[in-house]
């Protein structure tokens, strides 16, 4: 016999609209572990470049190239790895579903970004009047899906 002491609230994913993801390359990669360093010639220390990407398991590794129409949305959601992002073209917006005053931070053609994914989720509009695109190179792990869709986290108004 069967009790039913809890019911969640049926939980619903917010959509993409006016969004598109395109895969442009994909593959899979074994465990990683560079480092690398670079300090120009008669540079002082504090102008020291360090780079690190570490790994355990495999990863999939993507290059996407994402397109928002004026007033398009990913809809709230996650990744269980991380992504680098570069604006090529409008501007786009990024809300963080762990942030209650829910701040905006834009960027435009020629920023970059860090996804950093993980245990948080967010949303990415373009709020703009042309179309916005981005280049994005995302890593997680091997065999899980890149985009997980995730409920409105109920701090932004929009």
């Amino acid at each position: 016999m069967c009790q039913v002491i809890y019911c969640p609230k049926k939980v619903h994913a917010t959509p993409a609209q006016g969004f598109t993801s395109t895969t442009l390359a994909q593959g899979r990669f074994g465990e990683i572990d560079v480092f690398n360093r670079f300090l120009p010639p008669g540079a002082p220390v504090s102008k020291l470049w360090l780079s690190w990407q570490k790994t355990k398991g495999s990863s999939d590794g993507s290059v996407l190239n994402n397109v928002w129409q004026p007033g398009g949305s990913t809809g709230w959601h996650s990744h269980p790895g991380h992504t680098l992002v570069i604006v090529t073209a409008g501007a786009v917006t990024q809300y963080q579903s762990n942030d209650p005053s829910c701040t905006p931070k834009v960027y435009t053609a020629g920023m970059a970004f860090v996804d950093a994914g993980g245990d948080h989720a967010h949303i990415v509009r373009n709020e703009g009047t042309e179309v916005a695109q981005v280049i994005a190179v995302r890593l997680v792990p091997a065999g899980q899906p890149g985009r997980i869709d995730v409920a409105d986290p109920g701090n932004c108004p929009f």
